[in-house]
């Protein structure tokens, strides 16, 4: 489908005007329609669901390699979810109720799952029985509810995350469940770097970590505006919900243990990551893995249009064989608009066939990415596109991290910080006190996302609130 052209602008905001960019593009790029008349909850347009498919499909690839999907009940029983105080404060102001079944009032209300924990950890109670049965590593892709007081923004935060992949494991040890952690986050990045997406991990402050966490890694990127955007957690749950839900095993020498839990989530954020991240003045900008169409043909028709046609569909025959998501636009616009059609939707390679090319026995090659144009034997185009795709993965990695590393400013004070955040990232010494931490944040007006993994979490300096020495580097940021 496409969105009525009397809908769309003559053309996107500027990015750098980022909010107004933002917006129109999920509309003009056939992304998001936020027209549901109900806040917080918007509409995927099948070309935007499309792209949500190919980009989940390589989470489910990453997770399938040693996790199981499964699929919990949305409705959870109210005393099942208020087992758990500290996890419900996290979320008691959020919370969807259920109160009637029909005109019927319901004995026990039922949440609407804002997260899974107290729907799953009640069947893992039934479930595990002995260090055979562990461990446990189950996800499912599914959709949550959140009541968001905030102002709502779509793909970043809603008041239905439509998309929300939780995985859930059991282990036998604290530290088997810190050896989770670390793979979660490892699938995390593996995940991210084929969206061609740069990313930081750091270690949330205790008081940002998941509500009844032990401690919580979570993923970071850098939106064009200067805001970090939080698009992936991984928590280690200690035996705090197992000791709430009963989740016992029993040992090697017949004893009943706690089990030790992680849980780890990431949401259409990822899209919004993906949009924001390499989109341009002219639309999307898809990485070939995830484009809908990963090659749109344009005929230039002048002259010989029998002929230039007979090669164009020849020429998408032998793509498509190859397995390519190809497209011939053998519509009646010109091809400047055809041009920018493709452009907007972030159509990885677009091939031009004309008189020229005709006689040449060639293809013209135009990247999406670089905007670079390139003369192909006809011959070799199957080799030629695939080829290009690794290349266009690679450039817009490496043009992410560029600019995300150029936003990235290492601060001796708070003054300094101030001034960094307004465009990016800030690194600061800190004693990761909490009392010295809170004053950091409320001195800047920012938050501390963290100490990330890596050279960036290290450099000895000064805590700029208590004085001390320190080893550690913080960062903080504006966030979304």
């Amino acid at each position: 489908m496409q969105v009525k052209s009397e809908e769309k602008k003559a053309s996107l905001p500027q990015k750098s005007n980022f909010s107004e960019w933002y917006n129109e593009i999920l509309l003009t790029g056939e992304i998001m329609d936020v027209r549901y008349p109900v806040k917080g909850l918007y509409v995927w347009f099948p070309f935007g669901f499309d792209v949500r498919k190919r980009t989940y499909a390589i989470m489910r690839e990453l997770l399938d390699r040693d996790h199981k999907e499964a699929l919990f009940p949305l409705l959870i029983p109210e005393t099942e979810f208020m087992k758990e105080a500290e996890h419900i404060k996290g979320f008691e102001n959020e919370v969807y109720w259920v109160t009637h079944g029909g005109t019927s009032e319901l004995d026990i209300k039922l949440a609407l799952r804002p997260t899974s924990e107290t729907a799953i950890y009640p069947m893992y109670r039934v479930w595990v029985r002995s260090h055979a049965d562990l461990p446990i590593k189950i996800y499912q892709i599914v959709n949550t509810f959140r009541y968001e007081t905030k102002h709502t923004r779509p793909l970043i935060r809603l008041r239905e995350i439509t998309s929300f992949k939780e995985a859930h494991t059991v282990h036998c040890t604290w530290d088997e469940a810190a050896e989770q952690v670390k793979e979660a986050v490892h699938i995390y990045q593996e995940f991210y770097r084929r969206l061609a997406i740069p990313t930081i991990v750091s270690k949330r402050p205790d008081w940002d970590k998941f509500p009844g966490a032990d401690y919580t890694m979570a993923v970071d990127t850098l939106m064009p505006d200067g805001k970090t955007l939080q698009i992936g957690t991984a928590h280690h749950l200690g035996t705090n919900f197992a000791k709430t839900f009963d989740i016992k095993y029993e040992d090697l020498n017949g004893e009943q243990q706690y089990a030790h839990q992680t849980c780890y989530g990431i949401s259409e954020r990822s899209i919004a990551a993906l949009i924001s991240v390499h989109g341009d003045d002219k639309g999307l900008v898809l990485p070939p893995e995830v484009a809908p169409v990963q090659v749109v043909i344009i005929p230039v028709l002048f002259g010989k249009s029998e002929e230039i046609t007979e090669a164009c569909r020849s020429v998408a025959l032998r793509l498509k064989t190859k397995g390519l998501r190809v497209e011939l636009d053998e519509s009646d616009e010109r091809p400047g608009a055809k041009y920018y059609k493709w452009e907007m939707k972030g159509t990885p390679l677009r091939l031009e066939i004309g008189p020229r090319d005709l006689k040449n026995n060639a293809v013209t090659v135009v990247r999406r990415d670089t905007g670079s144009r390139e003369t192909v034997p006809f011959d070799s185009i199957e080799y030629e596109v695939e080829n290009k795709f690794g290349d266009i993965t690679r450039n817009l990695f490496e043009k992410a991290e560029r600019s995300l590393n150029e936003r990235i400013t290492r601060c001796g004070t708070l003054e300094e910080v101030k001034h960094a955040i307004s465009e990016g990232i800030a690194g600061i010494p800190w004693c990761k006190e909490r009392e010295c931490g809170l004053a950091m944040e409320e001195a800047v007006g920012a938050g501390i996302l963290g100490i990330p993994e890596g050279e960036l979490g290290l450099g000895s300096g000064i805590c700029p609130v208590c004085k001390k020495e320190t080893l550690s580097m913080a960062i903080m940021a504006k966030t979304y």
